[in-house]
């Protein structure tokens, strides 16, 4: 069944025993009605027929079971000049305790398909909610990401390639895993315009996959992941599709299988001349009676082709493994590696972060000045402050002062030292800050990447956004006590040509609260003091310009 509500579209079907032989659908049934429901609400963004290009890498969190009910929740999140992102929302409900778990959350970029040879030109998407207004915001942002993977990808191969293969006798060839069949499209498989959903062929993939990783656990893997699902042609009814499913790597409790998907019409299955649509690499897990996870045989490469796939299992279990780290929600603790495999992860997850905070509610406004504002915001154990400045300067001008903290030394008395680490692009930047002492601590450093953010729209902010890393080059020194920084950094809003308005937003950390304990307790006003030293640092610069 599919609903419409005012903000993208909803699937509802109840899970039956075809579905899965041992009862359970991790993938299947929760990927394979996806795509026609995604379809309904790209094509009704683009107003014409749609395909998928690409699908993000998708993590499954829970399994889906018999008889319970999954609901597939698609909504356009962001229209580019000729793509757009889709948001995929699957969650399981149980019928008798009415419980929802979410299954996975994914996304998915299509294209619309056009009737000649030039490319269809997408209209904005009509924001409509505050999530609506989120996640328009973070789709640039996974964007980038997708758009960086195969750069990111290429230096972990270079890294991946100078260790060594498995060299433990008792390893097992790769070879010994390779599956291969063959499924024909039929009208059911299709949709309305005779193209094969992507979720069949994924469907068809996990199929043949789980075949080649049983010959290894000798049990019922479990899909966990499906990671970098391309689409690179299209298969139409009456197509024969050719799966061919290898292992690539193991690691411990986990296994990575490699799909390639091929298609042949009637006359280049007669000429053997392939169409190489699809391909996708599918990561499983085992268990056992007990439900504890198996340990899967090390592997080795025998062939050129074997030693490849080898080392690009390594490299993408790096960048599973980061964005998997990176996207979870993380209290005061020791920050992360900036690392060849991480950065765009962290980059994302420093824009995400700061977007997320701004765009919580339940602010409480503490205290009110003429051209400052601060607010508190509270959740769990968790505090927040912002402070709201309206500034006389063009908003382009106050993004290019704050967004260069060696400058901030002149206006916030809280920086002692800025120094810059690496200039890793114009919008990313590492720096090294010192802060002063407070009554018997020692002076404090931060090691902080900051990532700017011009709008790609008008009604969107400027970002600077602000957190901790952590620099091999740069340990803690016995001088100062490493602080982090969770989350911090601004949000700039043009209120016209010549004004704006800058609001500062800081999670407190234990290496920040000693700054600001005595501002919340009201015996001191250094928060409203530097924002005032930042309003006049900023009207100062743009007179001078």
């Amino acid at each position: 069944m599919v609903f419409r509500g005012g903000s993208g579209i909803c699937c509802v079907w109840s899970l039956s025993l075809r579905h899965e032989p041992t009862g359970v659908a991790p993938c299947r049934c929760s990927v394979v009605t996806v795509c026609p429901c995604v379809s309904f609400e790209a094509e009704k963004h683009a107003g014409v027929s749609c395909v998928t290009v690409s699908m993000d890498d998708v993590q499954f969190e829970e399994a889906a079971r018999v008889g319970q009910i999954i609901a597939i929740r698609a909504k356009v999140n962001r229209a580019f000049k000729t793509s757009m992102e889709v948001g995929i929302k699957v969650a399981v409900q149980d019928v008798l305790t009415n419980a929802e778990k979410i299954v996975s959350v994914a996304y998915a970029t299509y294209v619309a398909k056009p009737d000649g040879a030039g490319k269809v030109e997408l209209k904005p998407v009509q924001l409509l909610s505050t999530e609506d207004h989120l996640e328009h915001s973070l789709a640039v942002e996974r964007r980038r990401i997708r758009l960086g993977y195969v750069q990111v990808f290429q230096k972990l191969m270079q890294e991946s390639n100078k260790e060594d293969t498995c060299e433990e006798k008792d390893a097992l060839s790769t070879e010994h895993t390779h599956v291969q069949s063959t499924e024909l499209v039929l009208p059911p498989h299709a949709n309305h315009h005779g193209n094969t959903f992507g979720g069949q062929i994924m469907a068809w993939m996990q199929t043949v996959a789980s075949i080649s990783a049983s010959r290894l656990c000798r049990s019922h893997p479990i899909l966990k992941s499906v990671n970098m699902f391309k689409f690179w042609g299209s298969s139409f009814v009456g197509d024969r599709l050719v799966f061919n499913a290898i292992v690539n790597n193991t690691f411990h409790n986990s296994v990575e299988v490699g799909v390639r998907v091929e298609a042949y019409n009637c006359e280049e299955w007669i000429k053997a001349q392939p169409r190489h649509i699809n391909s996708a690499f599918l990561i499983f897990t085992a268990v056992n009676d007990k439900g504890e996870l198996l340990t899967f045989p090390r592997v080795k490469p025998t062939t050129q082709d074997a030693v490849r796939r080898y080392h690009g299992a390594i490299a993408r279990r790096r960048i599973r493994l980061t964005r998997k780290c990176m996207l979870s929600a993380k209290g005061d603790m020791p920050s992360d590696a900036w690392e060849t495999g991480n950065q765009a992860y962290l980059s994302y997850s420093n824009i995400a972060a700061l977007t997320h905070l701004a765009r919580k509610s339940g602010w409480d406004i503490t205290r009110t000045l003429d051209n400052v504002k601060i607010w508190t915001h509270e959740e769990g154990a968790v505090l927040s402050f912002k402070v709201e400045m309206q500034v006389k300067v063009p908003s382009h001008v106050a993004f290019s002062l704050l967004s260069d903290f060696r400058l901030r030394q002149r206006w916030d008395r809280h920086f002692l030292t800025c120094e810059v680490l690496q200039a890793v692009s114009e919008e990313e930047k590492i720096y090294r800050v010192t802060a002063p002492p407070t009554t018997g601590h020692k002076p404090r450093d931060f090691v902080i990447l900051v990532s700017q953010r011009q709008p790609c729209r008008p009604q969107e902010p400027y970002m600077v956004a602000v957190r901790s890393v952590t620099l091999r080059a740069v340990p803690p020194s016995p001088e100062f006590c490493r602080s982090e920084i969770i989350c911090a950094g601004f949000q700039i809003h043009s209120n016209g040509s010549s004004s704006c308005t800058v609001c500062y937003f800081n999670q407190v950390t234990s290496g920040v609260m000693p700054y600001l304990a005595a501002n919340l307790t009201g015996s001191s006003k250094s928060i409203e003091d530097t924002a005032l030293e930042c309003i006049k640092f900023l009207e100062l610069k743009d007179s001078k310009c």
